[in-house]
């Protein structure tokens, strides 16, 4: 006896661009909290960036009055300040703190979790939304061009756990996303820029128009021109939730991650540099190596490859680190190639690849000579000099 179970689930939120969140003039939270039907009052928490605190230290206590302008909504608890950056995910202590706040403040699966920073910490707090109670609806608030434009935007959350990124994790979509653009105005240069490469990924596998932008406009994001990073971080939050909502795979049950262009480098070389780079500047490096690996190949022109490499340069990236080398500095590290596997490790199947010949359009490889990832790193490290010249 067989009984089939089948239903579906219809998953809609909104990315929201505005400014200055949480002025009392601004009610775009507000309204989003009174969207639940029969909930007189509204229960919130909110967790917020360390990184974010150092550079306005008085923003829990803006939070605090924002949310006493209005009745209809209850801060069950202060907001809870976590650890910034990637050391946020790298073990369970900064999870547990938000468990622990989740379970101190009653919070029940109407109420809602809120997360104010950059993409380790909405990813952490994600997931501890998603797991506490079987799902809590949570509200990301990213704080820096990277989550603002591409993590904060998806429908994945997570921590690292055996030395691997996002080894736990779930798929569960946010209630809403709010876009803050001043946020921006207080980031460091390295996560100003981070977020740019992120914009260079999708618009090489998705949008050619995007990319010619880009490379005009690159040296008035590198001059943290605001303006320019807006049309930037719209457009790049744009197509990528266009993919998600628009692949047919929102939740990654095949074995190709379409978006994960240059990836499988950037994620070793986060790991194997101790976390100093920032995602976005490993993801510059790996775009950099596949485009080059690309050339190797024989898939994709040198003049289009060297298009590319100058748009990264002229954002500000350095695309050749000492991670990418052995310890003669010259020949390729061994355990970056271990990322090839545990790119197909965390999908399992085949070992899937983004791949470009042209720009604006992707192909999937399923294997990577290693002899043409060593070309790949040589011809890096042979532009890094020509550059410094």
């Amino acid at each position: 006896m067989v009984i089939k179970q089948k239903f579906s689930i219809d998953f809609q939120y909104e990315i929201i661009f505005t400014r200055n969140i949480f002025s009392p003039e601004n009610d775009t939270l507000i309204r989003l909290l009174q969207k639940t039907p029969g909930i007189p009052t509204t229960k919130v928490i909110v967790v917020v960036d360390q990184g974010l605190v150092g550079v306005d230290r008085g923003i829990s206590t803006t939070i605090e009055s924002y949310f006493s302008n209005y009745s209809q909504v209850q801060m069950l608890d202060l907001p809870l300040v976590v650890t910034g950056g990637e050391e946020s995910k790298n073990d369970t202590r900064e999870l547990v703190k938000v468990l622990e706040l989740i379970d101190r403040a009653k919070v029940d699966r109407h109420a809602y979790v809120i997360a104010v920073g950059g993409g380790s910490v909405l990813d952490m707090v994600g997931f501890a939304a998603a797991i506490a109670h079987r799902g809590i609806k949570h509200i990301r608030i990213p704080t820096t061009t990277l989550s603002q434009n591409d993590s904060g935007v998806g429908v994945k959350n997570g921590i690292n756990y055996f030395g691997k990124k996002n080894f736990l994790g779930t798929f569960a979509p946010p209630y809403a996303v709010v876009n803050d653009f001043l946020f921006l105005e207080s980031l460091d240069i390295r996560d100003w820029r981070a977020g740019t490469a992120e914009a260079v990924k999708v618009a090489l596998i998705k949008d050619k128009e995007f990319f010619n932008w880009i490379c005009n406009h690159a040296e008035q994001l590198s001059q943290r021109d605001l303006s320019c990073m807006e049309k930037l971080v719209i457009r790049c939050a744009e197509l990528h939730s266009e993919h998600i909502g628009g692949s047919n795979d929102p939740f990654e049950m095949g074995s190709s991650r379409p978006l994960d262009f240059g990836h499988w480098a950037a994620h070793k070389l986060e790991q194997l540099s101790g976390f100093e780079l920032r995602h976005g500047e490993a993801v510059a490096i790996g775009i950099a190596l596949d485009v080059c690996y690309a050339v190797q190949a024989g898939y994709l022109k040198q003049e289009l490859a060297d298009q590319i490499i100058d748009a990264l340069q002229k954002l500000g990236f350095r695309l050749v680190h000492p991670t990418v080398f052995g310890q003669d500095g010259v020949s390729i590290n061994p355990e970056l190639l271990k990322g090839l596997e545990e790119f197909r490790e965390h999908l399992g199947g085949q070992l899937t690849i983004p791949m470009i010949k042209e720009i604006g359009s992707k192909f999937d490889v399923h294997e990577m000579n290693p002899a043409w990832i060593e070309a790949a790193a040589q011809s890096l490290l042979q532009k890094k000099e020509a550059h410094a010249d």
